[in-house]
C-alpha cells in the first residue's frame, strides 16, 4: 500500500475525545517537575526569631526542637545565615526580663525587641525584609495582647494608643513591615495614622487578619515566656465561624491600610486561606505556627514521619491554598531544600 492510501485500512472506533490518563504525567520525577504548577522558592519563606533579654548564649525551646531564644549576638549571626540561604524575610519577637501591665518595654527604644531590630537593620540593611511583631503580649505581666480594663477585659481603645506608640518605636529602628497581631478593632488604622503623621509613610503593615484563638499556640507560649492565664477568645477569631467572618476582618484591614494580610494558623485554616487569597487585593501570607512545627518534629523524632518530605508537603499545601508568603520555623531548611 502506498503511503497516504487509506482505502484498505480499517480504523478502530474512537471516542469523540480521547480519554486522558493523568497518571502518564506522574510516571517519572522529570515529568512531575515539568507539569507541577505550585512551586516553593526560598524567597517565599519568612523566619520567625526570638530574642531574649539578659542572656549571652542561645536558650533551647524544649517544645520546639531546633528553635532557640537568641541573645543579641547569636541573633545577628543566625539572621545573616538565613539571609545567605535566600530566606525572604525575618519576623522578630522580643522576650523581656521585666514586664508590667502596660507593656512598657514594647515602645522603649532600649527594649529588647527595638534594640534587636535596630541592630539587624544596621547589619543587614535592605538585604532582607525585616518584620516586627507589633503586640503587647510578650511585654505585659498578664500576658494579654492589650491594656486591661478594671473588670479584667481588654480595653480596645487604650490598647490602640499603645500600639501606635509601639509602631513608631519599631519604625524608628528601620523595620520594613510591622505585624499587627493583637486583633484589636481599628489596630491597622491607628498604627497607619501614627506612622504617616510621623513621616514613616514607607513603613508597611502586615495585618494579621484573620488570627484565630487556636490550641496550636502552646509551644509559642514557652518561646516568649508568656505570662498568660486563661485565653484570648474574646478578641481572637472563633474557629467555628465561617469564612465570611474572616473576609470581613480582611476587608477592614485592607481599608485601614494593610499592605499585606495574613492568616494564622495555617494548616487548620487552609479553607480560610483560599478564600482570603481569592478576595484580597493585596499579597497574602500564612503563618505555620509553633504547634504545627512541634507536632511534625515530635512525630519525626519517633520515626513516624519522613521529616523532610512532610516539611515540603505542608509548605506546598499552604502555597497551593493561596499564600504567597509563608512564615515558618523551617524557613532556612526549606530554602536550602528548594534552592
Amino acid at each position: 500500500m502506498r503511503a497516504g492510501n487509506l482505502d484498505c485500512v480499517t480504523l478502530p472506533d474512537l471516542p469523540a475525545f480521547p480519554v486522558s490518563r493523568p497518571r502518564r504525567l506522574r510516571r517519572t520525577p522529570a515529568l512531575r517537575r515539568l507539569v507541577s504548577d505550585v512551586a516553593l522558592r526560598p524567597a517565599d519563606f519568612v523566619l520567625p526569631m526570638f530574642v531574649r533579654e539578659g542572656i549571652t548564649a542561645p536558650v533551647a525551646i524544649a517544645s520546639m526542637p531546633g528553635v532557640v531564644q537568641h541573645s543579641q549576638e547569636s541573633l545577628v549571626k543566625a539572621a545573616a545565615e538565613a539571609v545567605d540561604a535566600g530566606v525572604g524575610g525575618l519576623m522578630l519577637f522580643g522576650v523581656p526580663e521585666a514586664k508590667d501591665a502596660q507593656g512598657s518595654g514594647a515602645d522603649d527604644p532600649d527594649g529588647v525587641l527595638n534594640v534587636a531590630l535596630r541592630r539587624l537593620h544596621s547589619e543587614l540593611g535592605d538585604a532582607t525584609v525585616l518584620m516586627a511583631d507589633l503586640c503587647l503580649d510578650e511585654f505585659t505581666d498578664h500576658g494579654h495582647c492589650g491594656v486591661l480594663a478594671a473588670d479584667g477585659s481588654v480595653d480596645n481603645d487604650a490598647t490602640l494608643a499603645r500600639y501606635a506608640a509601639m509602631g513608631l518605636a519599631q519604625a524608628e529602628t528601620g523595620a520594613h513591615l510591622l505585624g499587627t497581631s493583637g486583633m484589636m478593632d481599628g489596630q491597622v488604622a491607628a498604627v497607619r495614622a501614627a506612622l504617616d503623621h510621623a513621616g514613616h509613610v514607607d513603613t508597611g503593615i502586615l495585618g494579621y487578619a484573620p488570627k484565630y484563638a487556636s490550641g496550636f499556640y502552646g509551644p509559642f507560649r514557652e518561646a516568649v515566656n508568656s505570662s498568660l492565664v486563661g485565653d484570648r477568645k474574646s478578641y481572637q477569631q472563633d474557629h467555628a465561624r465561617t469564612v465570611s467572618d474572616a473576609l470581613a476582618e480582611v476587608a477592614l484591614d485592607v481599608a485601614e491600610g494593610a499592605d499585606i494580610v495574613m492568616v494564622k494558623p495555617a494548616l487548620p485554616y487552609l479553607d480560610v486561606l483560599r478564600a482570603v487569597a481569592d478576595a484580597a487585593p493585596v499579597p497574602v501570607a500564612a503563618y505555620q505556627i509553633s504547634g504545627e512545627y512541634a507536632m511534625v518534629e515530635a512525630a519525626a523524632e519517633r520515626g513516624w514521619l519522613d521529616r523532610e518530605r512532610i516539611i515540603l508537603e505542608t509548605l506546598t499545601s499552604i502555597k497551593r491554598a493561596g499564600a504567597s508568603i509563608v512564615l515558618t520555623y523551617w524557613a532556612v531548611e526549606a530554602a536550602i531544600l528548594t534552592s
